[in-house]
């Protein structure tokens, strides 16, 4: 595992920070050819400004991690990699279009190499969009990128299980956040089981926090089930004498409830209630964030486990009494 990254945590985007900390351990995981070329002893560097002056149309509220990351090579020579990082709940049918329009802006602006690389998020098991071509006349642009689909592990378990990589941690995260959407106690075992499996594998105590951070958001519960979860983990750590997450240090995470801190809780909640919207049903219309607004913590808990049980946007509006748009 490298080492992760010292830079202050982003907890707007778990996946932002999960693939800024752990950068080196997401190319051996999904794209192991590209990372047996690259010089990790030279560094590398997330280019930010760099990206943004290439996608100010990029919308707010998008799920998605755009990341741009300087490296080197082996032989000596300098190359950007383009990251997508798609966390949807369904197919985008201009996907393929924009990883080709960045990739020449970015070219464009920069003249550099860039390698466009992409992660899916979606469950749709046949969209795979992989390259983008435009053509007329005799005249011809294309872009062929690889792509991960982040469901096809749900047939490696057993190898995610015995895999130290943080990232198995992650997808094992995020394909236990699929699977139980309408299961709110499932949910709340494979949290648990998912936390102590960051134990039994032995990371270090920053690894464990950090990942922690991802599994917490992923695998949201409503509150009775999140105080018995705590409990549990409470139980489970002074039994293996590893107070890390259920120390006073979890004050400090971004969580959806946090005991004992009335100042802001209703904004922590409406992030949280938020967050779980965008993941199971994609990029949620503006009045559903201004209607959470100002609501008070017992409507938010309400609606917190409304949206647990929904299998649409439209049944979370009736609850809401708004029009999905």
């Amino acid at each position: 595992m490298s080492k992760p990254s010292r830079r202050p945590a982003s907890y707007d985007n778990p996946w932002k920070e999960v693939l800024e900390g752990y950068f080196p351990d997401f190319m051996a995981f999904f794209f192991p050819a590209a990372h047996g070329d690259i010089d990790w002893a030279g560094g590398h560097e997330f280019l930010a400004k760099e990206l943004r002056r290439v996608t100010p149309d990029a919308a707010v509220g998008e799920r998605r991690v755009d990341e741009l990351v300087k490296v080197w090579r082996r032989d000596g020579a300098e190359a950007w990699v383009l990251v997508h990082v798609e966390v949807q709940s369904q197919e985008d049918t201009r996907f393929a279009e924009r990883m080709y329009v960045y990739n020449y802006r970015l070219f464009d602006r920069f003249h550099r190499h860039v390698v466009s690389l992409a992660v899916l998020g979606d469950e749709t098991e046949s969209w795979r969009p992989d390259r983008f071509e435009s053509s007329l006349w005799g005249c011809r642009a294309s872009l062929e990128f690889p792509i991960i689909k982040l469901v096809d592990y749900r047939a490696q378990w057993a190898a995610l299980d015995a895999d130290r990589n943080p990232f198995a941690a992650v997808v094992m995260a995020y394909l236990k956040a699929l699977e139980t959407r309408a299961d709110a106690f499932n949910r709340q075992v494979w949290k648990l089981t998912l936390v102590r499996r960051l134990y039994e594998r032995g990371y270090e105590r920053e690894d464990i926090l950090n990942l922690f951070r991802f599994i917490d958001w992923v695998l949201a519960l409503p509150k009775e089930l999140d105080e018995r979860f705590w409990q549990q983990m409470h139980q489970y750590e002074e039994a293996q004498r590893m107070p890390y997450i259920t120390s006073i240090e979890r004050i400090g995470m971004e969580r959806g409830m946090m005991k004992g801190m009335e100042k802001g809780m209703e904004k922590g909640m409406e992030r949280a209630l938020a967050r779980l919207l965008q993941l199971k049903f994609g990029v949620i219309p503006d009045s559903f964030a201004q209607r959470l607004q100002g609501l008070d913590v017992a409507r938010l808990e309400e609606l917190m486990e409304v949206a647990m049980q929904a299998d649409s946007l439209e049944t979370f509006a009736q609850a809401l009494k708004l029009e999905p748009a």
